[in-house]
């Protein structure tokens, strides 16, 4: 299905105005309108085919480095099939499923004191996930809450201020950073890959444990995915620049609430690094949709598999 005028003057009002909510004075977006036609659009074609085939709840995967969109182009989506395509579509981020504070706090001393820090697979409650997607896949729908994770605290959001799904959705955008992403070989795992693994992580139990949640609990939630599409970076030095202008933003928004330093981001992304290098390596292979991102944070090239 191709919009009709009407139709892409509906979705490309209601996408300028997203744009100008999201900007901050140092990151303007630039080419809109040929971001719009050449990458968005697209994607959403081929989002709105697949679910016209079956007409069943379709799950997008979103994934991706941190920085590189993820939750600017998964409302993006959301506006242009809402808008262009009449899909009801919801979406929500793996680090809206991270384990309380207090859950962390226990595995960091039953298995390793990384874990208190949120990031890594092991620290989502997955089985909450996992319960949440096939509840919105199920054809008989019940009303269902998706949490919500306070970074600035570190812990889950009062249930009150979660999501509230009160209809079947047709479509599904579940982004987070290393959605989709498959276990590393054992080999792998045996070199330190930075100074965090170096120091902290001697004996490798960390890392172990986050290559086996991978195997188990995270695949058979990215088992529940249709199509992933992967946003994929230059390379992970990168992450951290486009990392420090999260934070600025989070600056800009979160009105006086804890946010990080420099030295504080870059010592954050080291938990990110070993998974986000595997997926450079490794998933444009196995996903539906690459796109490349370049390095001054512009949609590239658009590929579907």
């Amino acid at each position: 299905m191709h919009l009709n005028d009407q139709g892409y003057k509906k979705v490309k009002k209601k996408y300028l105005k997203f744009l100008k909510s999201q900007e901050i004075q140092s990151e303007p977006f630039r080419d809109k309108l040929g971001q719009l036609n050449n990458f968005f659009l697209p994607m959403c074609e081929k989002i709105y085919k697949n679910f016209i085939n079956g007409k069943k709840t379709k799950v997008i995967g979103l994934t991706g480095g941190q920085g590189s969109g993820k939750s600017t182009i998964s409302n993006i989506l959301k506006i242009i099939l809402k808008e262009g395509f009449k899909l009801n579509t919801v979406t929500f981020s793996i680090d809206d499923f991270y384990k309380t504070l207090k859950e962390r706090k226990k595995m960091s001393v039953k298995i390793s004191p990384l874990f208190l820090t949120r990031g890594v697979p092991g620290t989502h409650d997955t089985n909450l996930l996992f319960k949440c997607l096939r509840i919105m896949k199920r054809s008989k729908f019940k009303k269902i809450l998706i949490p919500k994770f306070d970074k600035s605290i570190d812990d889950r959001m009062e249930k009150n201020k979660w999501q509230k799904i009160k209809k079947k959705p047709d479509i599904v955008i579940f982004e987070g950073w290393c959605v989709g992403v498959t276990p590393q070989k054992n080999k792998d795992l045996l070199a330190p890959i930075n100074a965090l693994e170096k120091e902290k992580d001697k004996k490798k139990v960390w890392r172990r444990r986050v290559n086996k949640e991978l195997g188990s609990n995270y695949k058979k939630i990215f088992n529940e995915i249709d199509l992933t599409i992967f946003l994929k970076v230059p390379s992970f030095k990168h992450v951290f620049q486009w990392r420090l202008l999260q934070e600025k933003k989070l600056i800009a928004t979160s009105k006086g609430k804890k946010t990080m330093n420099k030295k504080q981001i870059k010592n954050f992304i080291m938990y990110y690094e070993r998974l986000t290098k595997h997926m450079l390596k490794n998933l444009s292979k196995k996903t539906y949709c690459v796109i490349d991102i370049d390095q001054k944070h512009r949609l590239k090239s658009i590929k579907f598999n």
